[in-house]
């Protein structure tokens, strides 16, 4: 109950949907009980059982009004007595045909605006849980997205929000419309005749007590649907992303017998769901039919018997009243045993919205402005797990206009020390300031706002050029051509069929691993950032597109403050401090040539093997 109270708040204010949309669904069944209880005086009509006698009485009393202390069946009474004197049976019967065809115009008419209301309701929930997610996710720290599958993510926001639409629909209008119905009828019984109705609802308690039970079987078997789910998302999101290699290590059978398991498991799991879920149906239509043959055999003799005041036309209206009752009953119970599987979607999707992020500002959090002298790793380690130390002990200075390389082997901690930088990652042990200031002091968002990242991988959208060099800011075209032209990009942009109006595919699939690294490039010079971190920018590229891009990086980084992470150590020459880092430690500093100088030194091996 607690998870499905907050999913309801994200449509906040609920008063603006649920005050008109419980008003119109009352009047709705409202007029639906009032349908069928218009049988009786139809029927009377038709086997002639309707007193002279009892009309006169009727119209010997003041004409009645609506009030508080009148019921409208003794108005209709009246009304319909008067009617029957003045233009007799045949009149009558008009007269009656006519109100339930209002009744029944008037009940369609409030359900239809009871859906809208409805629809509305659901619109604007949905939309908003999913903004709620999607926000939630996005600002969520780096290492996060490093444990969790992207397919995983990708199911909570769509398929998983998209089950919670569909269960709080069925299960807010079982609350309501059908609980109105339901009762209505229960009512309508009970007027006719109290003995009967009260023999009649012994289906419910029995109902009630199965209906649990199978509750707590598919919320348990919806779960693991959900799971199963994820993980087919998970399957198709990793082998669209990896095509390349699975045709070119000729693994489509490997991949197809992972996604048959998983699809087998998720059939399992809605197998087992829609077996238990279709159960409740059937079950509540038995116990429906069963109580209402019991009613026509237990009824039926006490008309037939004389024993009870019951009419024909009476005991006729009951059982088509009670012929409906099941339907109301049997919508409650199928939505409460479908909610389990939308239940389950948004306890999945609470508890990404509740996920903490590990990187937050703090209270009162400064908000810098600009980089006036230098950045200062003090002392730095890190671990990504408790028994695992990436970094230990790190410390130098990055003063302003300088440039910094960091050179070394896979897996020293490089990548780690750029991502500490724009606090990606807060260290476990010592602190990195910025012109003094302690990163975790300062806002996140106006810290990277000082930043401008290149990194090996170019992250590109599926996007026009124009959008991705852009991306995130209100540049003018010309602003863009003149970030392209330095990063030497113009040439091939224009080449393009639209030129810099030319979408570029998914992960810029449409151009060169060049192409893709001068477009960051140039996105990264449109932010004009006082620093810059460069993660092995060209390691990936050929000779000729790497001349081109370590020019555009040349320009970039004049009168920039930077940090290099770099592979090829003919890249850093000019750099003003080269560090060496080998498994977490800075083991070697200073300049390309003063390095070159120690003997048995780490960057002196590197150097011989790449001939530098």
């Amino acid at each position: 109950m607690k998870t499905y109270l907050r999913l309801l708040s994200f449509a906040k204010p609920l008063g603006r949907f649920l005050t008109p949309f419980v008003v119109t669904s009352l009047l709705a069944s409202v007029f639906g009980v009032l349908n069928f209880t218009l049988l009786i005086p139809l029927l009377s009509i038709l086997f002639d059982q309707v007193s002279p006698a009892e009309m006169q009485k009727l119209l010997s009393q003041p004409a009645p009004t609506l009030s508080l202390d009148t019921s409208p069946m003794d108005v209709f009474r009246y009304y319909f007595a008067l009617v029957f004197q003045s233009s007799g049976k045949i009149g009558a019967l008009r007269f009656m045909c006519v109100v339930i065809v209002v009744s029944v115009l008037l009940a369609n008419l409030f359900k239809y605006l009871s859906v809208r209301q409805l629809e509305l309701f659901k619109a604007r929930m949905v939309a908003r849980l999913r903004e709620a997610v999607f926000a939630r996710t996005i600002n969520l720290h780096l290492g996060f997205f490093s444990n969790e599958r992207k397919g995983n993510l990708i199911s909570r926001i769509t398929t998983d929000v998209q089950e919670v639409e569909n269960s709080i629909a069925n299960t807010l209008s079982a609350a309501s419309k059908e609980v109105f119905l339901l009762i209505g009828y229960i009512i309508a019984l009970l007027s006719i005749s109290v003995k009967l109705t009260l023999f009649a609802i012994i289906v419910i308690p029995i109902s009630g007590v199965f209906i649990a039970a199978l509750v707590r079987r598919m919320k348990r078997d919806a779960q693991a649907g959900q799971q199963r789910l994820s993980g087919l998302v998970s399957l198709l999101d990793e082998t669209f992303g990896g095509m390349r290699v699975v045709k070119g290590f000729v693994a489509e059978g490997f991949i197809l017998e992972k996604f048959r398991a998983e699809n087998e498991g998720y059939r399992q799991a809605v197998r087992s769901l829609a077996n238990r879920r279709e159960l409740a149906s059937p079950f509540s239509e038995v116990m429906g039919v069963a109580v209402v043959a019991g009613i026509l055999l237990y009824g039926g003799s006490l008309v037939l018997s004389g024993q009870s005041d019951l009419t024909a036309s009476q005991f006729i209206a009951y059982i088509a009243i009670f012929s409906q009752v099941t339907r109301p009953a049997k919508d409650i119970s199928n939505a409460f045993s479908g909610s389990q599987r939308g239940l389950a979607s948004g306890e999945r999707v609470l508890e990404l919205i509740d996920t903490v992020p590990a990187i937050q500002d703090k209270p009162n959090a400064l908000t810098i402005s600009g980089f006036e002298s230098r950045i200062s790793v003090q002392n730095v380690s890190f671990a990504y797990n408790a028994d695992t130390p990436v970094l230990r002990d790190v410390s130098f200075d990055l003063p302003k206009g300088k440039t910094i390389a960091l050179v070394g082997s896979s897996g020293g901690g490089k990548s780690t020390i750029a991502d500490l930088i724009p606090r990606f990652y807060d260290p476990t042990a010592g602190q990195i300031l910025l012109d003094g200031i302690d990163l975790r002091d300062c806002t996140t968002a106006s810290l990277r706002a000082q930043m401008g990242i290149v990194t090996q991988e170019s992250i590109l959208f599926n996007d026009t050029i124009f959008n991705n060099i852009a991306f995130g800011s209100g540049n003018t075209p010309a602003q863009v051509e003149e970030a392209a032209r330095i990063a030497n990009a113009h040439e091939f942009i224009m080449a393009q069929p639209q030129g810099y109006q030319t979408v570029i595919g998914d992960r810029g699939g449409k151009l060169s691993g060049g192409q893709r690294q001068r477009i960051s490039i140039a996105r990264a010079i449109l932010k004009n950032p006082p620093i810059l971190i460069l993660d092995e920018a060209t390691s990936a590229l050929d000779t000729e597109s790497e001349k081109l891009v370590q020019e555009a990086l040349t320009r970039l980084m004049t009168n920039r403050t930077t940090l290099v992470i770099a592979h090829r150590l003919s890249t850093i020459q000019n750099a003003d401090e080269i560090l060496v880092v080998n498994q977490g430690r800075i083991v070697e500093r200073g300049r390309h040539d003063e390095l070159l100088l120690m003997d048995e030194g780490f960057y002196r091996k590197l150097s011989t093997l790449q001939g530098v």
